[in-house]
């Protein structure tokens, strides 16, 4: 599994370890201080005496591209702080279909809203949905009930209950 770091950063990593064992630091030293196994140190070292500087260099990150450009990714989240209806939407939610309609109608990537979700988590984006609320709701009519009616209405708790563990055999 590749080690969690930019490539520039593990390359440094792997100079910095060599650079210790040139000044006398033992494979030991090294790797407590960098936070990784001795035979990591013997291996970087190993590469720098066949290859030099140019057997620690960063290797390419492997797996498949990114499908949208750091470019696209801003102009999506931008997208996200206006409302939907203002790219033609019928109402002000987001959801993963409809983001991934607009980016394949503006900018031409294919995204599964599944795989959206994903992203837009990974983001700091989590699901919201707008509170629902009648159109009939009166506010002070509400504040009234629960000044006037709600202490009426609520349940009074029992006066001198007996503490129980919960159980349901005698002796509680």
């Amino acid at each position: 599994m590749r080690t969690i770091g930019s490539p520039a950063a593990l390359e440094w990593r792997r100079l910095l370890a060599v650079q210790r064992l040139a000044e006398g630091y033992s494979t030991e030293e090294v790797a407590a201080f960098l936070g990784v196994d001795p035979r990591s140190v013997r291996r970087w070292a190993a590469a720098s005496r066949r290859q030099g500087a140019g057997g620690l260099a960063a290797q390419p990150v492997p797996g498949r591209p990114p499908k949208l450009s750091l470019r696209q990714e801003k102009v999506i989240r931008r997208w996200l702080t206006d409302h939907p209806t203002a790219y033609g939407f019928p109402t002000d939610l987001w959801s993963a279909p409809r983001l991934a309609q607009l980016i394949r109608e503006e900018l031409g990537v294919a995204l599964h809203p599944g795989y959206l979700c994903a992203w837009l988590r990974r983001r700091g984006y989590t699901p919201q949905k707008p509170r629902r609320r009648a159109r009939e709701h009166d506010a002070a009519a509400a504040a009234r009930w629960l000044a006037r009616d709600w202490p009426r209405i609520k349940k009074r708790p029992a006066a001198a209950a007996p503490a129980c563990c919960g159980w349901t055999r005698a002796g509680c």
